[in-house]
Formats: C-alpha cells, sequence, structure tokens
C-alpha cells in the first residue's frame, strides 16, 4: 500500500500547473452549412490561428503563437465544436491540444468554456501529457479572447 501511495505522490510532484492568455482572429477559413433538420441546426468546420496575451511557459519556453482546427455545431444561440491546438513556443518546439468547448449567444455577447488535454508534442516534448479548462468571450471583429488554467507532466 505505501509503494501506491508514494507513486501517486511522485506522479503528483511531477506536475507542473498552467496558465495562459490570449486571442484567437476571426477564423481564416470558415465553413458553415444547414443540418437541414431545422432552421437554426448549421454544421460547422473553421482554421485559424491564436497568440498569447500571457504566455504559457511549458518546458522553460513560451508560448509564441497557435493554430487551431476544429468541426462542430450550432444549434440557435449554443454552440458545440471539437478541435486540435497547436502551440509553437519561442524555441520552436511544438505542444498539441485536443479540446471540446461549447458556447452562447446570450445579449449579443459570445462566451466560451472548453476542456482541453494535452496529446502530444515535438522534441524533447515528444510524450508529454497535461490537461485542463478555458473559458472565453467574443471580439468584435469576430475572434475570441480566452484564459486557461491546467497542468501537464513531461515525458
Amino acid at each position: 500500500m505505501s509503494v501506491i501511495v508514494l507513486a501517486a505522490a511522485a506522479s503528483a510532484l511531477a506536475q507542473t500547473k498552467i496558465e495562459m492568455s490570449g486571442k484567437c482572429g476571426k477564423a481564416d477559413v470558415e465553413q458553415m452549412v444547414p443540418a437541414a433538420d431545422a432552421p437554426d441546426h448549421m454544421m460547422l468546420l473553421r482554421q485559424g490561428r491564436c497568440v498569447p496575451t500571457k504566455a504559457a511557459e511549458i518546458g522553460g519556453s513560451s508560448s509564441k503563437q497557435a493554430a487551431f482546427a476544429e468541426h462542430g455545431e450550432v444549434i440557435g444561440q449554443n454552440g458545440k465544436v471539437t478541435g486540435t491546438y497547436v502551440d509553437t513556443l519561442a524555441n520552436g518546439e511544438k505542444v498539441y491540444y485536443s479540446y471540446e468547448a461549447t458556447s452562447v449567444l446570450k445579449d449579443g455577447q459570445l462566451s466560451m468554456e472548453n476542456r482541453w488535454k494535452i496529446v502530444g508534442g515535438t522534441a524533447r516534448l515528444k510524450g508529454i501529457t497535461g490537461q485542463g479548462t478555458c473559458t472565453g468571450k467574443g471580439t468584435s471583429d469576430g475572434g475570441l479572447t480566452f484564459d486557461c488554467t491546467g497542468a501537464y507532466t513531461l515525458p
């Protein structure tokens, strides 16, 4: 039993907390098509870029820029997407995230919440894992600002 407790404690110590904020511009590519079952049901596909406003530091290097690709649906004022986020660090290494997000448009203001997982990385970050959450708000130019927290474990 004490071996299990020690192993769990060692695993918890290896996690590094992460906080970051950023802004994604209006999607560079966006396609929406009617789902055909209701007038306010749309399927979507988006791709775009993001920049940090408060860069995450992962393995000693800061976030420099990111790209995302997502697909999902919008029903009325509610949306749900699944996507991939690729964070390029200042040293050129990349961290790969997957996420699921929900959004609501209320009184003209978009709000978003998501859960993310780190699913891999390049170079010395190959094998990195992690998870966390983000919240965000739509911007007047069609983009999104976001704040994220979580933790990661280096290989």
